[in-house]
C-alpha cells in the first residue's frame, strides 16, 4: 500500500511515518478540490514565483513561457484557472484569449485571469476580450487566496 498525504518515506525499507500536516495539506483539505492552474509569463522568476504561490495553496501549476506554449498546454490539458501575462514574445496574452474564443472546446470551465502591471492602461482591450479578472503584478498571497475561494 502506498503512503497517503501526510506521510514521509524513511529509509530504503519502504516504511513510512506520520508527520504533522503542512500548510499545503491543510489548504488542500479545506477546499473541496484541488485546482489546476496554467501560469503563463515570459519572465522566469515571475512565472516561478506565481507557480510556487499556487502550489503552496495546495493546487497544481503548469507553466508556459509564452502564448504559444500556453495554447499547446490548453490543447493537451484541461485547466481551471490561467494566470496570463499580456506582454510576451511569439504570442501575446491578447492573442491567447482570442485563440480561446475561437477554440472554446479547449477552454471549457477555464477562468482567465490577466496578471499585469499595466492592466489599467489596457481596460478597453480587456473589456473587448471579455476579461473581468485582473491581478496586479506583483500580486499578494491574499489576492490569490480570494481568487481560489471564488473559483472553488
Amino acid at each position: 500500500m502506498l503512503p497517503h498525504a501526510g506521510t514521509t518515506l524513511t529509509g530504503s525499507t519502504g516504511r513510512y511515518r506520520e508527520r504533522y500536516p503542512s500548510a499545503v495539506d491543510e489548504k488542500t483539505t479545506e477546499s473541496s478540490r484541488q485546482l489546476r492552474f496554467l501560469v503563463v509569463d515570459d519572465t522566469d522568476d515571475i512565472r516561478e514565483v506565481m507557480a510556487r504561490m499556487v502550489e503552496r495553496q495546495g493546487h497544481s501549476a503548469d507553466q508556459a513561457i509564452d502564448g504559444v506554449e500556453a495554447v499547446e498546454a490548453l490543447q493537451r490539458t484541461s485547466y481551471d484557472l490561467m494566470l496570463l501575462d499580456l506582454s510576451m514574445p511569439r504570442m501575446t496574452g491578447e492573442e491567447v484569449v482570442r485563440w480561446i474564443h475561437q477554440h472554446p472546446e479547449h477552454a471549457t470551465g477555464l477562468r482567465v485571469v490577466v496578471v499585469s502591471a499595466w492592466a489599467g492602461d489596457k481596460r478597453p482591450l480587456l473589456q473587448e476580450l471579455g476579461i473581468t479578472d485582473v491581478l496586479p503584478k506583483p500580486f499578494r498571497r491574499q489576492q490569490l487566496e480570494q481568487l481560489i475561494a471564488e473559483t472553488i
